[in-house]
Order: structure tokens, then C-alpha cells, then sequence
């Protein structure tokens, strides 16, 4: 039986625009391929807590190569994708400007696959903070199905 979910979204618009893409990306190193997040739908500073969301196309640039012909969401990227939103949660909620880097994933569970095309809300709280080291928990889910779940430390570097 998965968890429960980090928080209730039913109150959250999902569909809204808090940052979009392009302002994620002011803030945060990756490029290219790796601007995996599309928009924030739902921040609360106060809770420490945040949705985010990828919209996950059929033509995306791992579709032709990860499962021909049974395209599949590859974990690794899933576990990215909470990594950045981690990252924004960390500028957002704790006004951290430093560069953060992976420092570790635990408690990590794939429950689900996730076939393009699809929208995915990463869910994310922050549980610790320090000057150094940021922990989240974050959990994927779409169409309200719970896709991963995991706890990511952040590290500046």
C-alpha cells in the first residue's frame, strides 16, 4: 500500500502558473535537455512546501531510446526532476542563493511507470535546512497515481 501523500493538492489549483519554465531557469544551472521542469503550480513559503510539474511529451528526447517501442520515464530523470525542484524549493522557501548539488537520495520508490505523453506534479517539503545542506521529501504522481517517492539532500558545492 503506497504512503500517503506529503500533502493534501486538492485545495491547489495544479493548473495555475506560479514561475514558469523560464523562470525557474534564471535560478537554477541546467540546460538544454536538463530544463526538465515546465512550471510551478503551487508554492506556500510559510508550510515549506511546493508543486512542481513536467509535462512529459512523446517526442521527448529519451522517448527513442529508452524502451523502443515501450517508452518509459527513466527513474534517473524522475530522481532529476525532484533534484530541481528541491533546488527551487531551496531559492523559494529558504532564499538559499549558494550552488546545490545531489548529495544523496534515500528512501527512494518507484511505484508506477509513466508513458508519454503525461503531466508529472512533483511534490515537494522542506524537512531540513542549513547553510550547507538541504533535505526535501518529494514524490512524483500523475493522473493522481503516486509514481515515486523520495527524500533528496542538496549540498552546496
Amino acid at each position: 500500500m503506497p504512503p500517503p501523500l506529503l500533502f493534501d493538492v486538492s485545495p491547489s489549483d495544479l493548473e495555475s502558473t506560479v514561475f514558469t519554465r523560464r523562470q525557474i531557469y534564471l535560478d537554477l544551472p541546467q540546460r538544454f535537455e536538463f530544463q526538465l521542469l515546465d512550471g510551478v503550480s503551487m508554492l506556500d513559503a510559510g508550510a515549506k512546501r511546493m508543486v512542481v510539474y513536467a509535462d512529459l511529451p512523446a517526442d521527448a528526447w529519451w522517448v527513442r531510446g529508452h524502451l523502443p517501442g515501450r517508452p518509459l520515464l527513466p527513474g534517473v530523470l524522475m530522481l532529476e526532476m525532484a533534484g530541481q525542484t528541491s533546488a527551487v524549493a531551496a531559492r523559494h522557501v529558504y532564499h538559499h542563493a549558494d550552488f546545490l548539488g545531489f548529495g544523496g537520495v534515500d528512501d527512494c520508490k518507484f511505484r508506477e511507470s509513466v508513458v508519454p505523453p503525461a503531466r508529472m506534479y512533483i511534490l515537494c517539503t522542506g524537512q531540513e535546512y542549513r547553510r550547507r545542506r538541504i533535505i526535501s521529501k518529494t514524490q512524483g504522481l500523475v493522473d493522481g497515481k503516486l509514481i515515486f517517492e523520495a527524500t533528496i539532500t542538496g549540498l552546496t558545492l
